[in-house]
């Protein structure tokens, strides 16, 4: 196995890991957000959710990397979730 071969394998684990590391950071603000606890900015978020769709829809359309549109629709999902629990608690209060 050459080196290029080695360095490409090795960059594919860390941008796997370091995307399932980057969604596993979103879980502590969807349960505080769950048990009814502020703690989103929904602006933030709302553009968040927006600019990780456009990334989810482009690797869909133009690139065949499966790890990258599991890594890009997990991203768009977690910010669509917070998005939408922000959304309803700040409705209900």
């Amino acid at each position: 196995m050459s080196t290029q071969q080695i360095l490409l394998k090795i960059l594919i684990l860390a941008f796997g890991v370091t995307g399932i590391a980057s969604i596993v950071g979103y879980w502590p603000t969807i349960k505080d957000l769950y048990n009814k606890k502020p703690s989103a900015n929904i602006s933030s978020y709302a553009l968040w959710t927006l600019t990780s769709s456009i990334g989810f829809l482009y690797s869909i359309v133009f690139i065949s990397d499966l790890l990258l549109q599991i890594i890009f629709g997990l991203n768009f999902g977690s910010c669509l979730i917070i998005l939408i629990l922000s959304i309803k608690l700040k409705n209900k209060v």
